[in-house]
């Protein structure tokens, strides 16, 4: 990691341009739904979504490894929620609604 690189927290710092691989498929996808001008900020925006992903991962395996599984009950309690605001009619998509914005 260049040593500029490591001053910086997750979504912190100025832009570094970087080049990556991607498969031409997802390439499309993006420039369908960013445009060319907001290609690198989606990319951006989904990378920094995973990490924050990867992290919240590491952290419920370290609570899980302290404090011994997650119980079925909550668990399904958990499901149902996530169900119950992933139908919410603003989330739908002839509400309008189209959430936070790459960038």
């Amino acid at each position: 990691m260049a040593d500029s690189e490591s001053r910086y927290g997750l979504g912190e710092g100025p832009i570094a341009k970087v080049s990556v691989s991607l498969r031409a498929g997802n390439v499309r996808a993006v420039r369908e739904r960013a445009g060319h001008r907001g290609f690198s900020a989606y990319v951006d925006a989904a990378v920094e979504r995973q990490l924050e992903r990867d992290l919240l991962e590491e952290a419920l395996e370290a609570n899980e490894a302290e404090a011994g599984p997650i119980p079925q009950e909550l668990r399904d309690e958990a499901t149902e929620l996530f169900r119950a605001v992933k139908s919410a009619p603003e989330l739908q998509e002839d509400a309008g609604w189209r959430g936070r914005e790459a960038g």
